[in-house]
């Protein structure tokens, strides 16, 4: 079934990503801002969603969905699609191609650290990249198998995102300053499920976060995972949890210094 599922998701993910392309050589319309004014939707945003849903519900109609642009929707089957139609929307919305669309299919609960993730992808139109992971058959750019980097003799390059909050940004450079003490260099491109991806490329050695939905990572999560590295979400009980995603060894590194105490 796994294999079903991450075919569809990669098929779906390349038809909705030409969409986006489209869209955006066409010319970006503001739709609304969600959680500040800087968290904006995009018209593209909303259609891509609703071509995903719509191919989603043709070929598995009793599936659940959770997306970010529309309601969430419980299934029959015990399957639910997690998706994010554009990741990096503010990337997108100026012109700078780096952004994604990020498909996953989960079983139980959709939610972080409840469902098991079963199959995703995660499609980048600006390059024409499609990564693709299913549970137990590892990580994939087309032919070639993807394994996160073991060895960060020069340091790690990491990678992070900061909250739409301003009220959120002081504590987004603390947690900056901890980390650097690891690090060989920092990236922050804007889409987590990208940053993810490129974690299991070997890329990236690592990604933390705090504050993301399960949209932003159900994908790229499995596809860190599936190339042999190690993904945990830390402070659940707070509003923002962290998430920490890299090879086994940065991982733990990070781990420790982002969960140590005051």
């Amino acid at each position: 079934m796994e294999t079903a599922l991450g075919e569809l998701a990669a098929r779906i993910a390349r038809e909705a990503g030409a969409l986006a392309r489209t869209r955006r050589a066409e010319g970006v319309r503001l739709a609304a801002t969600k959680s500040s004014v800087a968290d904006i939707v995009t018209d593209a945003d909303r259609e891509v969603e609703a071509l995903i849903r719509t191919r989603l519900r043709e070929e598995r109609p009793g599936d659940g969905f959770l997306g970010e642009e529309t309601d969430p929707e419980p299934g029959e089957t015990g399957i639910t699609w997690v998706v994010d139609p554009i990741d990096g929307t503010v990337n997108y919305a100026y012109g700078i191609p780096s952004y994604a669309v990020s498909i996953a299919a989960v079983r139980g609960v959709a939610a972080p650290g409840e469902w098991e993730a079963l199959a995703g992808a995660v499609y980048a139109p600006a390059t024409d990249e499609l990564f693709r992971a299913v549970r137990g058959g590892g990580a994939w750019l087309g032919d070639q198998r993807l394994a996160v980097t073991d060895e960060t003799p020069a340091g790690a390059l990491l990678a992070t995102g900061f909250g739409y909050d301003p009220a959120t940004h002081d504590g987004d450079l603390t947690t900056v300053r901890t980390v650097m003490t690891i690090a060989r260099d920092l990236r922050r491109a804007g889409a987590a499920s990208l940053d993810l991806a490129y974690v299991a490329a070997g890329r990236l050695d690592g990604y933390f976060e705090r504050g993301l939905k399960p949209w932003d990572f159900a994908a790229g999560s499995l596809l860190v995972s599936e190339a042999g590295g190690a993904v945990s979400l830390v402070d659940t009980e707070s509003l923002r949890p962290m998430l920490i995603a890299a090879g086994t060894e940065v991982h733990g590194r990070l781990l420790a210094l982002l969960t140590a105490s005051p």
